[in-house]
């Protein structure tokens, strides 16, 4: 599990069809094999790493549900580790399991904040509330504004400096994970997924209609 709150940018020093070499200092202290890293809000699984670099293997299905098929090789991405037992949670749960991607509409710098405006599919903007939050490439947003299907983010200049996020351009595409608390509300809920026998015919049979 993660919390949306990067730790490092990292920078891609290979990219291939079923792997990322990713360079980097910070995320490394106390990673080892079979550790858990969250890259652009990807959860991958470190299969080797040196003094300044890990290797991650990418499945095909990642390539095609996540934005990695845009990335190359000098781009920079956010990184995370996983989050310990005792750590702080200083974002919301992130699983680093995407659930789609997003279209960037819209960058605008507002004094020293910059508004983003991202274009979410019917999926994903079912799960957003204003105020509430999403990852997007693995940061941890709150939702300033919904219309339609378009959320915006009042981005504060150290995550704005921090994360990837700088490196946006209208037009980009970025990893989104929704709120994982919201999916099982629904399901709870649902009573055409809960194995509730509770229905229509039943509440009128029992005088409740």
């Amino acid at each position: 599990m993660f919390t949306g709150i990067t730790e490092e940018k990292g920078k891609i020093q290979s990219i291939g069809n079923d792997y990322i070499i990713v360079k980097c200092s910070k995320i490394l202290e106390g990673s080892r094999t079979g550790d858990s890293i969250a890259v652009n809000g990807v959860c991958l699984t470190l299969t080797e790493s040196g003094r300044d670099f890990f290797k991650a293997d990418v499945s095909p299905e990642t390539f095609k549900v996540t934005a990695f098929s845009k990335l190359k090789t000098g781009d920079f991405v956010n990184l995370e580790r996983a989050m310990p037992a005792e750590g702080r949670f200083g974002g919301h749960i992130v699983s680093g399991h995407v659930d789609g991607i997003a279209r960037v509409i819209s960058i605008v710098k507002n004094n020293d904040f910059y508004n983003l405006i991202i274009e979410l599919n019917e999926d994903e903007i079912r799960y957003t509330v204003k105020k509430g939050s999403i990852s997007v490439n693995g940061v941890s947003l709150t939702i300033a504004d919904i219309e339609g299907e378009r959320a915006e983010f009042a981005v504060i200049p150290h995550t704005w400096e921090a994360t990837n996020l700088s490196d946006l351009k209208t037009g980009d595409f970025v990893n989104i994970e929704v709120d994982i608390l919201a999916k099982y509300v629904e399901k709870f809920l649902s009573t055409s997924d809960n194995g509730s026998s509770i229905n229509m015919d039943f509440l009128e049979r029992n005088g409740f209609c």
